[in-house]
C-alpha cells in the first residue's frame, strides 16, 4: 500500500505520540521550575530547541551542579544524531538550500520514522505534518509543567521524574537492534559510571556521549 506524502497523513500518523510528548514536556517544565529557571525560560527553550533529549541533558547537568559549558556540550553531543538524520533526509527535501534547511528543522526521531515512504525515501510534507502536533504538544506540555510545577513543588510527588528516564529508555530501545549500537551504548554507560565519582558534574555525560557518537560514526 502506497504511503501518502501529505501534511494530513503525517499529522494522523503522529497523533498517538501527542499524549506521551505532552507528558514528557510536563516533566521538563516541572523539573525546570524545580531548578529555579523561572516561568519564561523553559517555554522559550522548548520553542527554540524542541529537543527532549537535549533539553533534559542540559537540565540534568545543571541540576547536578555542572557548568553551563558542560551542559551545552552534553546537549550538542546528544543531538549529534541529527547530523546523520539530516544527511539521510536531505535528498528527499524540496527546493533550494534555504528551504531544505528550514524544512530540516522539523526532523525529530519519531517524525523521521513516520515520514518514510519507501527504501531510503522520505516525504517532506509527511515529515512536517508529523512534527506539527508533536511540537504543539511539547510546548503546551512545558507550559503546563511550568505552571503546575510552581504549585506542586517537587515533581517526584506525581511521578513526573520517572517520565524522563522512561523517555530515554524508549529512544535507547529503538537504537539497540544492531550489535554496534549495543556496544556503543554499553561503552558509554561504563564510561559514565567510571567517571561519576572522579569528575565534576557534567563531565561523565559529555564523555559518554562523545564515546557513543564516535562509536556510531566509525560503525
Amino acid at each position: 500500500m502506497a504511503v501518502e506524502d501529505t501534511y494530513a497523513a503525517g499529522a494522523r500518523a503522529a497523533l498517538p505520540l501527542v499524549l506521551p510528548t505532552l507528558l514528557v514536556g510536563m516533566s521538563f517544565g516541572a523539573g525546570a521550575v524545580a531548578l529555579d529557571w523561572g516561568y519564561v525560560a523553559p517555554v522559550v527553550m522548548s520553542i527554540v530547541v524542541f529537543s527532549g533529549a537535549g533539553q533534559f541533558a542540559i537540565a540534568s547537568v545543571l541540576g547536578a551542579g555542572g557548568s553551563v559549558v558542560a551542559a551545552a556540550l552534553a546537549a550538542i553531543l546528544v543531538g549529534g544524531r541529527f547530523l546523520a538524520m539530516g544527511i539521510a533526509l536531505g535528498s528527499s527535501l524540496r527546493g533550494g538550500p534555504l528551504r531544505r534547511a528550514l524544512e530540516g528543522q522539523a526532523i525529530v526521531d519519531a517524525s523521521m520514522i513516520l515520514a518514510r515512504t519507501g527504501e531510503a525515501e522520505y516525504g517532506a510534507r509527511r515529515l512536517l505534518g508529523a512534527t506539527a502536533p508533536q511540537f504543539a504538544a511539547w510546548v503546551l506540555g512545558t507550559l503546563v509543567g511550568v505552571l503546575a510545577g510552581s504549585r506542586i513543588g517537587d515533581p517526584e510527588r506525581f511521578g513526573l521524574d520517572v517520565v524522563f528516564p522512561a523517555f530515554f529508555l524508549v529512544l535507547l530501545a529503538k537504537e539497540l537492534r544492531e550489535r554496534s549500537s549495543r556496544l556503543a551504548a554499553a561503552a558509554g554507560g561504563l564510561i559514565a559510571l567510571a567517571l561519576i565519582p572522579l569528575t565534576p558534574p557534567g563531565v561523565p555525560v559529555i564523555a559518554a556521549c562523545a564515546a557513543v557518537l564516535v562509536g556510531r560514526i566509525r560503525s
